[in-house]
């Protein structure tokens, strides 16, 4: 089968790999779509995010929906053909961070596109019956796999704990922190402020719920009269992240950090926080939230097709890296159909380009 390789930083290829044997507890699945997250951003500039280093031939890749083609899925409720969203982390179960309810925190998860487990950026992968979320009719393969990211979002705000009508601000409007601002809008949290410096970032919070939008903090600062936001929800890629949403907060405020930085060190003025005494907490993807992300977008109370602008075949892998990295050409999320199938409006496929 075809499957992307990070080979080193910057260094993406398309290449044939072998086809993955499902284990007794795993069905073959056909992957339909697959996201570039943060994340694989942060593999693909600097070869690691801490201790996770990449090797040659790395397959990435944890956002992704998937067609069942296994036949022996029919006996496990999932008859081929059936689209599944799949959770990429497998917790042992065992453990005691598992028994006291926090998978996310499990040491010895399983989670694939993170080294050293292959990821779905490739035509097909397996994985455990477990992990497998049936999609509601009129559900695609995007709203699968973005299931993965609104997840992560659910999970940080349901950390925060937003109040009716307490002030919020979110610092990185990536996908990440438009799906934070939607779910805290959910929540009654307002007014819900955007700082971010790329004007099609603001522009997509606009349209998705910002009450104002800023391109620094010191425009949020100036809005609130210097008082700050009762909540920050942090969700940029920058060392300067936790300070920045120390900025932003109000004497006795919250925050709580989502972003990955790069080079993983936060820089911060201690007396700062200390000073405004801060709760800080930090958010570690997430814990058994897929239902309730699966009802979000049943419902229709959050818009994650808005945030996936651009779409690519799996050949177009190497281009859609770079484009994501860069920040060109108003993209927000790139997603790679591996089988040219499954877009929203069914008209993407691998013969296609950008719509």
């Amino acid at each position: 089968m075809q499957a992307v390789l990070l080979e080193a930083p910057r260094d993406v290829r398309l290449a044939k790999v072998e086809d993955p044997v499902p284990a007794e507890d795993e069905l073959l699945l056909e992957v339909a779509a697959v996201g570039i997250c943060g994340s694989d951003l942060h593999y693909y500039l600097e070869g690691a995010i801490g201790g996770q280093t990449t090797c040659p031939g790395f397959i990435p890749g944890h956002e992704f929906a998937c067609r069942v083609i296994d036949p022996r899925g029919a006996e496990l409720g999932f008859p081929p053909g059936t689209l599944v969203a799949v959770d990429p982390a497998r917790a042992c179960g065992t453990c005691e961070w598992c028994h006291a309810g926090h998978p996310n925190l499990c040491p010895t998860v399983v989670f694939k596109g993170v080294p050293p487990h292959a990821g779905a950026m490739a035509e097909r992968i397996a994985a455990p019956v477990e992990c497998l979320f049936r999609l509601p009719e009129g559900f695609d393969a995007v709203d699968g796999l973005m299931l993965e990211p609104l997840g992560v979002a659910v999970h940080a705000v349901a950390l925060a704990r937003p109040r009716l009508l307490e002030s919020c601000a979110v610092l990185g409007l990536g996908p990440i922190g438009l799906l934070l601002l939607q779910v805290a809008k959910c929540t009654g949290a307002a007014p819900l402020l955007g700082v971010d410096p790329v004007a099609e970032r603001r522009e997509a919070a606009r349209e998705l719920g910002a009450d104002a939008v800023f391109s620094e903090v010191g425009g949020l600062l100036e809005a609130t009269g210097g008082r700050g936001t009762d909540l920050v929800l942090e969700a940029t890629d920058s060392p300067e992240g936790f300070e920045l949403a120390a900025v932003a907060a109000r004497i006795g405020g919250r925050i709580v950090l989502v972003g990955i930085p790069e080079g993983n060190r936060y820089g911060l003025d201690a007396s700062l926080a200390r000073r405004k005494g801060l709760t800080v907490r930090l958010s570690r993807r997430m814990g058994h939230v897929y239902p309730r992300a699966i009802e979000l977008l049943r419902r229709r109370l959050v818009d994650v097709r808005r945030i996936v602008t651009h779409r690519f075949p799996l050949a177009r892998a190497p281009e859609a890296f770079a484009m994501q990295a860069a920040r060109r050409g108003g993209i927000l999320k790139a997603v790679l159909f591996p089988n040219g199938t499954d877009s929203p409006n069914g008209s993407i496929t691998n013969k296609g380009g950008l719509p």
